[in-house]
């Protein structure tokens, strides 16, 4: 597992000093779904914390959204095996966007609900960063939905503070390309927790991705320029420390 990790985990540290995301004596509370990027990311997370020069400890957090046959024993299995504390809440979600509002969009509401449930219980356990698992083709994604969708240049942050709860959200894997994180799970055998939620691959986010994914087949170094250009603009919160412009004045 480490000879696999070593390299990514370079991917993951790049992003944790290009925006301070992580200090001296934080616990990190990993969002971890049971997909592929936030599994890959606690396992790059815990190798880093091995030799990172900013002590942190790891803890992992599920939210159950109440689908049935979705079990997730195997990442709790998991994160025995690599000494990781794990919690996973049972909430209702389901049942309040599907059943009782029976939201015609879902998606949305369920994203906050569910971003409101894990901060709610990490400001109860006192921890302040929250890792979470958008890579580099979620930001392509999202930056391009804004721009089209909805005519801004906008994007989520690699680290955002929410002054309501106190806590601080982190994104260690925007460097790492989706494809890369895949190809690191399948080689690890990581466990994946099926999603029973009948949205699941089917909402707007999804078209973009196929939207860009043929784009890419006749410019293929698409992405990399759109994501260069929303830390050159930069966008709110998406200029690196001086740290990344001086290597890129060695360069």
């Amino acid at each position: 597992m480490d000879k696999i990790l070593n390299e990514f985990t370079g991917t993951v540290r790049r992003a944790v000093d290009d925006y301070n995301m992580i200090e001296d004596g934080d616990t990190v509370a990993v969002g971890l779904s049971g997909g592929k990027d936030s599994t890959v990311l606690l396992l790059a997370l815990n190798h880093l914390r091995r030799f990172y020069p900013k002590k942190f400890s790891l803890e992992a957090v599920s939210v159950n959204l109440g689908f049935e046959d979705m079990d997730f024993e195997p990442v709790a299995q998991l994160c025995r095996e690599i000494g990781v504390p794990y919690t996973c809440l049972k909430t209702d979600i389901k049942e309040i966007v599907f059943d009782v509002r029976k939201e015609g969009n879902p998606c949305s509401l369920c994203a906050k609900m569910r971003k409101g449930a894990l901060n709610d219980y990490i400001r109860e356990k006192g921890i302040k960063k929250l890792a979470l698992g958008h890579h580099f083709d979620d930001a392509v994604e999202t930056f391009m939905m804004s721009l089209l969708l909805e005519g801004r240049l906008n994007c989520f942050r690699p680290v955002t503070y929410l002054d309501r709860s106190g806590v601080t959200q982190i994104r260690p894997l925007i460097y790492a390309g989706e494809q890369k994180i895949a190809n690191v799970g399948e080689k690890l055998e990581i466990p994946i927790v099926r999603n029973t939620c009948p949205m699941d691959k089917t909402s707007k986010r999804a078209e973009f991705k196929a939207m860009l994914k043929n784009m890419s087949a006749d410019y293929p170094d698409m992405k990399s320029k759109i994501f260069g250009a929303m830390q050159r603009l930069p966008l709110p919160g998406w200029e690196p420390n001086e740290n990344w412009r001086l290597a890129k004045a060695k360069k």
